[in-house]
């Protein structure tokens, strides 16, 4: 008997009918002699619902005290679903239970709105799962030290299955999403776009972490982290399918590094339209120079990705990063009011209409001129690159947002990715 966690998406609880399918392919993993364990997000576009509720209510500046709230608000919506799955659940004949995160409980930092889990403690499911009971946990939130909630940020319900998954030992955990698995680059922009049947945790975490909304980044970083083996899959096919066809269908995220891997140079091309760039002019060229720029930043919760500092001209350097599109006026006030003053910097701008676009493929360890033939590509296509930044396995470029899906395309065919042969050799 293994023990199992389920993962369902918004969509796969969007409506009463579609939760009482979750609950028939639960039941059928649970009678087939597994135990289990599944984490619900809310139902489709309701935390949306609810935080529209809350900026309506307080539509001012969004301080610590408000984000505490945001989080009470927002994961109510989780309650709903693990309260409604338990009771279709039940209607199916298979005993069954819901807990909130606090209930576990889920212990987290006190980050609201993107807080980050520490522990869990699992004995309540064990003894739950020991009397063949089916858990369900919601996803994407926990309790801090001060017994306040927290949520863990969008995609959230990811990372908390994950964790789960990792805390419990699980011999697996399948993410189910309304995608069948992780293609080379989003459907939507590229309809050749191909499934791949396997991709290395190396990988798939370069593609969360640059923009492919399949995974949030932090639930790779865990499955990776505690080597729980991860697998998306759809809950789009019908829930009395094959026991052993659903559990080989999706796309396996591993740790295997075979040959067959290894021959696909760039494995799949991602993009981020959620970026905004600042360019700090004419700074003093001086040792700590980026930690007063950057720390500031840091101060204020903003994350920063891509970091640019250019040659000095003069004993002055220009500075340029990127942030989180939702950042940008928070960061535009911070380098007003306090970096550009305090850094004598000349001034600063600041761009919110750019994009990231990337090439990610374990193979590019061994292979020379990716990059190369990346930047190509873009020239032939008239397409400015503004920042580069580089790892092992990937290549990321910034440039304007109007022309990422010729990019993305452009790329996308450049490296091979149409043909259904790409995807089978991963």
């Amino acid at each position: 008997m293994a023990l199992i966690v389920h993962k369902y998406g918004g969509t796969s609880m969007g409506s009463p009918e579609r939760i009482r399918s979750v609950a028939k392919r639960v039941a059928k993993w649970a009678r087939a002699g597994h135990q289990m364990v599944v984490v619900p997000s809310a139902m489709s576009g309701e935390t949306n619902r609810l935080l529209g509720l809350a900026k309506e209510v307080q539509p001012g500046v969004i301080d610590a005290a408000a984000m505490r709230e945001l989080d009470m608000i927002a994961a109510t919506g989780e309650q709903v679903s693990v309260g409604l799955l338990a009771l279709a659940l039940q209607a199916e004949g298979m005993p069954a239970v819901s807990y909130t995160g606090w209930q576990v409980p889920v212990k987290t930092d006190s980050s609201y709105t993107k807080a980050r889990i520490e522990s869990i403690d699992d004995v309540r499911v064990r003894a739950d799962l020991a009397e063949g009971k089916v858990v369900v946990i919601t996803g994407f939130q926990g309790i801090d030290e001060d017994g306040s909630i927290t949520t863990l940020g969008r995609g959230g319900s990811d990372t908390s299955a994950v964790a789960v998954a990792a805390a419990m030992k699980a011999a697996e955990c399948l993410i189910y999403t309304d995608v069948d698995g992780v293609y080379t680059t989003d459907p939507r922009v590229v309809p050749e776009a191909q499934r791949l049947h396997t991709i290395s945790f190396e990988e798939m975490l370069e593609m969360a972490s640059l923009g492919s909304k399949v995974l949030q980044i932090r639930s790779v970083e865990f499955a990776g982290k505690y080597r729980v083996p991860l697998r998306v899959l759809s809950s789009f096919t019908p829930w009395d399918i094959n026991i052993d066809e659903e559990a080989r269908s999706g796309t396996l995220i591993t740790f295997e590094e075979d040959e067959k891997m290894e021959q696909a140079v760039v494995s799949g091309i991602a993009f981020n339209r959620d970026e905004a760039k600042f360019t700090v002019v004419g700074v003093p060229d001086k040792p700590g120079i980026a930690y007063q720029i950057l720390g500031a930043v840091a101060e204020a919760n903003i994350d920063v990705d891509v970091i640019v500092q250019n040659v000095s001209h003069d004993g002055r350097t220009d500075f340029s990063f990127t942030v989180h599109r939702n950042d940008y006026q928070r960061t535009m006030d911070l380098l007003k009011n306090k970096v550009v003053p305090a850094t004598g910097a000349m001034q600063f701008t600041g761009d919110a209409k750019i994009c990231k676009v990337s090439i990610v493929g374990i193979g590019m360890k061994s292979h020379v001129g990716v990059a190369a033939k990346m930047f190509r590509t873009l020239s032939e296509e008239g397409i400015n690159i503004q920042m580069i930044t580089t790892s092992e396995i990937k290549t990321s470029v910034v440039i304007d947002e109007k022309y990422m899906e010729l990019a993305v395309r452009a790329l996308h065919r450049s490296f091979g990715l149409d043909a259904p042969e790409a995807a089978a050799s991963n």
